[in-house]
C-alpha cells in the first residue's frame, strides 16, 4: 500500500536529532515555558520574517486567540463580521463563532481553490472588521487587490497558515503577509509535531503581548490575571521537535513541488481535473495535491484496490454541517462542487520516484 502520508517514515529521517533534543528536555526538568519554546519561537519568527512568534497548543487556538486579542484590544467587538472562504476546513469558522463573531462566507476561485478576492467587497458591511484568508492546500493567497480592499475598509487581514508554512508571495513568506497569522503543527502538516501544536506570528507588539497573556490563563504575571484567558501553551517537547524540523522545511517543500510537477506533467486521464501550478512556484508548498472528478467514489475505490491510499479534503462544506444549522439553507455552488469532487493523492517528502510513478500509472489506467 502506498500510504497517503507515512508519518513514521517522515519523522524517522530526523530520529537522532529529535531524540537528543527530547532527552535534553526530559533531563532539564523544565517542561513548559522554557528555553525550547523560546528558541523555537525565535527561530520561527526569523524564518517567517516577523518580530513576534507565540507558541500555542494547536492551530485552532492560534486563530481563536488572534480574534480574542483583537476583541480585548477594542479593535473588534462581539457581533462583528469576519469574511472567510466558504470552502475552508471548519476550524477557520469555529475560531470566528467561538469568539461571538459572525462568519461571512465567500466563494473560492475554482482554478486555485482560494477565496475569490473579487467577491469580497460585495460582502463588506459596517460590521465587517477582518478578512480571514486561508492558504488552502498549501497555496498562498494574497494580492495588491486584497491589500487595497483591506486598507480602504480599515479591515484586519488574518492568515490561516495551517497548510502553507514556507510558501511565499513576492518574496514575503506566508505568515507575514497580513496583520497576524495562525499556524498548525498537527502531525500531518508539512511541518508536523509529535502531537498537537500551533503558533501565532505578527509584527504587532500589542497583539503579541495580549495573545501571550490570553494563552496563559490571561496572565502576564503568575497569579495576576487581567483577562479571562485560556490554557493554550506550546510544551517544551513539541517545541524541541519543531525546532529540529524547521531546519528542513524548505527541502521538504521542494520535494513536494517536484512530485507535484510530475503529477501535473504525467497524469493524463481526461476524466480528472488537475490543480493549477502557479507561475511563481514558491507560492505553493503542496500540503495537499487535490484533483477533481465527477466519479470520485469510483476512482477512490479503484485506487484503494490497487494499493493507493487517498483522502477527501473535505467531504462536507462548513455551511452544510450540523454544527452550523443556521447556514444549511445557504447556497455556495462552487464550494459545493469542490467538496463533491475533490480527492487528495499521496504527496510527501518521503515518497520514492517509483511510488510516484505507480500513482501516475494507476490513475492513467483508471
Amino acid at each position: 500500500m502506498i500510504k497517503f502520508l507515512d508519518l513514521q517514515k517522515i519523522n524517522l529521517a530526523y530520529q537522532q536529532e529529535m531524540e537528543n533534543r527530547i532527552l535534553d528536555t526530559f533531563r532539564s526538568g523544565w517542561y513548559l515555558q522554557g528555553n525550547e519554546v523560546k528558541n523555537f519561537e525565535d527561530n520561527l519568527a526569523k524564518y517567517i520574517g516577523v518580530q513576534h512568534a507565540i507558541g500555542v497548543a494547536n492551530g485552532l487556538d492560534a486563530l481563536r486567540l488572534i480574534l480574542r486579542a483583537y476583541i480585548e484590544l477594542g479593535i473588534i467587538q462581539k457581533g462583528d463580521e469576519i469574511i472567510v472562504p466558504a470552502n475552508t476546513y471548519i476550524a477557520s469558522i469555529l475560531a470566528i463563532s467561538d469568539n461571538g463573531l459572525i462568519p461571512v462566507l465567500v466563494e473560492p476561485e475554482i482554478k486555485n481553490y482560494n477565496i475569490d478576492v473579487s467577491k469580497i467587497e460585495e460582502k463588506i458591511t459596517e460590521k465587517t472588521k477582518a478578512i480571514l484568508i486561508v492558504h488552502l492546500y498549501g497555496r498562498v493567497i494574497f494580492s495588491s487587490q486584497l491589500k487595497t480592499i483591506a486598507k480602504e475598509h480599515n479591515l484586519k487581514v488574518i492568515e490561516d497558515n495551517a497548510q502553507a508554512i514556507g510558501a511565499e508571495c513576492e518574496g514575503v513568506r506566508a505568515g507575514n503577509l497580513g496583520d497576524a497569522a495562525g499556524f498548525s503543527f498537527y502531525p500531518g502538516k508539512n511541518m508536523g509535531a509529535l502531537g498537537d501544536a500551533g503558533a501565532v506570528t505578527t509584527n504587532d507588539i500589542d497583539l503579541a503581548k495580549t495573545i501571550r497573556a490570553l494563552a496563559n490563563y490571561g496572565s502576564y504575571q503568575k497569579y495576576v490575571n487581567i483577562y479571562q484567558g485560556l490554557n493554550s501553551r506550546l510544551d517544551e517537547i513539541q517545541a524541541a521537535v519543531l525546532d529540529v524540523k524547521l531546519k528542513y522545511i524548505d527541502n521538504e517543500n521542494s520535494t513536494r513541488r517536484n512530485i507535484a510537477k510530475r503529477y501535473l506533467s504525467e497524469i493524463n486521464n481526461p476524466n480528472i481535473i488537475l490543480p493549477e501550478f502557479p507561475i511563481n512556484e514558491d507560492e505553493h508548498v503542496w500540503h495537499l495535491f487535490v484533483i477533481r472528478t465527477q466519479e470520485r467514489e469510483r476512482l477512490q475505490n479503484y485506487l484503494t484496490e490497487n494499493g493507493i491510499q487517498t483522502l477527501i479534503h473535505y467531504p462536507i462544506p462548513p455551511h452544510k454541517q450540523d454544527a452550523y444549522r443556521e447556514m444549511n439553507d445557504l447556497s455556495f455552488p462552487i464550494t459545493e462542487q469542490i467538496h463533491d469532487q475533490v480527492l487528495s493523492l499521496p504527496i510527501s517528502p518521503v515518497m520514492s520516484e517509483e511510488e510516484v510513478s505507480t500513482v501516475i500509472d494507476i490513475i492513467n489506467q483508471a
